[in-house]
């Protein structure tokens, strides 16, 4: 029978057909089977806004350009094998979205605070057609960067408008003042309002904390000038030295961000992507210039080690056997300090493939890499990676598309978080089966409240192996099979990677 190879071939691209004139009576009728639990891996890639890195490829295409464009980026992503999409919606201080808070960005209609001339709000867009697509959406947020270029004008809305005395010089960009309260705040509250009114999968921050500091004469120098706040803290009586105090107030953002993340919706993720090593020397043999506890104030292990993060995302854009930046070597560090059991889903520097910044890296060591990441797992629920970025997978750098296919073969599907709650666990679902064309159609019948995507899993033959179709939309009236199985299993995927019991059907 030749169902495995087209199912191979069939798992990453699926088609949805409306019942017709020509669907047969069904042969299959309602049967206990026991399907196997699904692979759980995060395969994820982040999407720049800022500079229109991914997308889109310019400021001010027409509505109906970046729709296009996105859907086709997505596709891409789901015929790459990717579950997943980080997409950048707040590069400076701005929105690529519908915002009251903040106003629209330069990036995406070549004026800031120009709407799409048609009205239409990209994130909502995004959301609905990565679901279709059995991808999970998260919003990613720069918290305190607030121009990232000099060279385009800001809209009188803007913090550096509306708050001029919020922001401090960061070399060539602007920053709002992280130890600022009111700064944070501002964060939060733009962070909880996607949270609020979008239907997202998580919220993710990137490593932008305190600005990074510019190497000079060998030495690490500061590119901000933060001593205003600090004596305001002084004064009120505050006794910490400068760097314990900045320090202090990114633990407490982050702390306040998860918990009000929580409040209004529990069932939504919070990531982290921070600079790779935590400090030099940890663990033993490692090296680096940057100390991000130390110059940037992310104290990032402590996030992983108190659980203010439903998954960490470090950066470990190094080669394995660059020994003093070791990707095996951080990997593995990173995941014995998840003393919470939360997600350790480590970056990995796609884009450098065959490129001016790492001279001869080969597709191979993302390959290589991702091997590592599955080695390494600690918590049991699920390995995963992130790719920066999206553009190395459409480009095809030095072949990665190739490299990855063995690697995303078998179909998985997002770990769960089972320490989130959501609102309610998935109903089992209540699908029929027909046989159209000598093909198998599971018609879900009509969408099921906590019921985000359907999975569908097949068995060609009795007794012989089963395998996992692409996460079908909760919404989706209908799944055709590219063959007629023995055996099919249909679950409801719910918040946060819950499962339903299965129904089960046989020929």
């Amino acid at each position: 029978m030749k169902f495995p190879a087209r199912l191979l071939s069939f798992l990453s691209v699926f088609l949805f057909v409306l019942a017709g004139p020509g669907a047969s009576a069904a042969d299959y009728r309602p049967a206990r089977v026991q399907p196997p639990e699904p692979a759980r891996e995060f395969r994820g890639a982040w999407v720049a806004t800022v500079h229109n890195i991914d997308w889109p490829s310019r400021p001010g295409l027409s509505p109906s350009q970046q729709r296009a464009e996105l859907v086709s980026l997505l596709d891409l992503a789901a015929r790459t094998g990717l579950n997943a999409v980080i997409l950048q919606v707040r590069p400076e201080g701005d929105a690529l979205y519908a915002s009251k808070i903040e106003p629209w960005s330069y990036w995406l209609t070549g004026q800031m605070g120009k709407a799409p001339s048609d009205g239409y709000d990209p994130l909502a867009f995004a959301v609905a057609e990565a679901h279709r697509r059995g991808i999970e959406l998260h919003a990613w947020f720069n918290p305190f960067r607030a121009r990232a270029t000099k060279s385009v004008s800001a809209s009188s809305d803007h913090l550096s408008k509306t708050h001029p005395e919020w922001l401090m010089p960061a070399g060539s960009q602007t920053w709002a003042d992280p130890g600022n309260r009111a700064v944070q705040d501002r964060a939060i509250e733009v962070m909880v309002d996607v949270t609020r009114r979008y239907d997202v999968d998580a919220i993710h921050i990137d490593d932008y904390f305190y600005p990074y500091p510019k190497k000079s004469g060998g030495r690490m120098i500061q590119q901000f000038d933060d001593s205003r706040t600090y004596a305001a803290y002084r004064s009120g009586g505050g006794d910490l030295s400068i760097e314990d105090w900045r320090r202090a107030e990114m633990n407490g953002f982050i702390q306040r961000l998860y918990t009000a993340i929580k409040q209004t919706k529990p069932w939504v993720k919070f990531g982290v992507s921070p600079f790779g090593i935590w400090r030099p020397g940890h663990p033993r043999g490692i090296e680096a210039d940057l100390d991000s506890y130390a110059h940037i104030s992310a104290d990032s292990r402590t996030w992983l080690r108190e659980g203010w993060v439903d998954y960490l995302s470090p950066q470990l854009y190094w080669r394995i056997d660059d020994k003093p930046h070791s990707f095996s070597a951080l990997a593995k560090w990173w995941n014995d300090e998840n003393k919470q059991g939360r997600h350790v889903w480590p970056g990995t520097a796609s884009s450098r493939v065959m490129s001016d910044t790492d001279p001869g890296r080969p597709a191979s060591e993302i390959a290589r890499q991702i091997g590592v990441t599955r080695e390494t797992v600690s918590n049991r629920l699920g390995a995963g990676h992130l790719h920066w970025s999206f553009a190395a997978i459409k480009a095809d750098r030095g072949g990665l598309r190739g490299q990855l296919a063995p690697l995303y073969r078998t179909v998985a599907i997002p770990p769960a978080s089972p320490w989130l709650s959501p609102p309610n666990d998935p109903p089992a679902p209540k699908p029929s089966i027909q046989v159209r064309e000598g093909r198998a159609v599971v018609v879900f019948g009509q969408p099921q409240a906590n019921a985000r995507w359907r999975l569908v899993q097949a068995r060609p033959q009795p007794g012989g192996e089963w395998f996992t179709l692409r996460l079908a939309w909760g919404g989706a009236p209908e799944l055709t099979l590219p063959d007629v199985p023995a055996e099919i299993a249909v679950r409801n995927v719910g918040f946060a990677g819950r499962l339903s019991d299965a129904a089960g059907f046989s020929r």
